[in-house]
């Protein structure tokens, strides 16, 4: 069989790693993501975070406060259902917030790994990738858990309203708000107008009020 010089430095790697075999089970998970860090920043894919899949311990994941998909209890248990019976096919995807992980998408994943049966077989981790480490800031973050969610799920529109509001009221235009959410300007203006917030229509044009012959026959 003919090698080639990827498959020899492949062959070296993987040989040195069976090294890990020995070392308790947090030690070795450990020693993985490492390695993995480590190859990712290798990688030609290194831009895409689902090149790096990190187990991490799951008391240092915690979800966030903006997200408005709601999940049902049928599909809630289902998706336990799936993570019991098939593993984990998709990784929680997170924001690194000092030195803990912030959901932004996979929260009810997250609940699910985090349950004591779960939990025992992940050996108390969670599967994570990190998000745009150089886009942190709450609108980002807000953005980002919304077009990751947005194809999936239920949005209750007053959790969807609430979050253009809170965009809204961080300075963002609403020609940002639907680029990085995907709506149209007239979803923005709807779900704006279901906050019942004046002000954030004090800058908006309407036309002169209509007289009242003005519709009179």
């Amino acid at each position: 069989m003919t090698t080639t010089p990827a498959h020899d430095v492949a062959a070296t790697v993987i040989a040195a790693a069976q090294a890990l075999a020995d070392l308790p089970v947090q030690d070795r998970i450990d020693a993985l993501n490492e390695i993995r860090r480590a190859l990712h920043k290798l990688s030609p894919l290194a831009e895409h975070p689902i090149d790096c899949v990190l187990w991490v311990p799951a008391d240092s994941v915690h979800g966030n406060a903006y997200n408005p998909n709601s999940v049902a209890p049928p599909e809630m248990r289902l998706l336990e259902r799936s993570i019991e019976a098939d593993g984990y096919t998709q990784p929680i995807v997170a924001w690194e917030d000092g030195d803990q992980l912030e959901v932004v998408d996979g929260f009810h994943r997250h609940l699910v790994g985090k349950s004591p049966a779960v939990s025992e077989r992940l050996h108390g981790r969670l599967p994570v990738t990190i998000a745009n480490a150089d886009r942190t800031d709450l609108p980002d973050r807000m953005a980002s858990t919304i077009r990751h969610n947005r194809a999936r799920g239920e949005h209750s529109v007053a959790g969807m309203s609430e979050i253009v509001l809170e965009l809204a009221r961080r300075g963002k235009t609403d020609e940002w708000i639907g680029r990085e959410l995907g709506m149209d300007q007239d979803e923005v203006r709807r779900l704006r107008q279901v906050g019942g917030l004046a002000e954030m229509f004090a800058d908006d044009e309407f036309s002169e009020a209509w007289e009242v012959d003005s519709w009179q026959r």
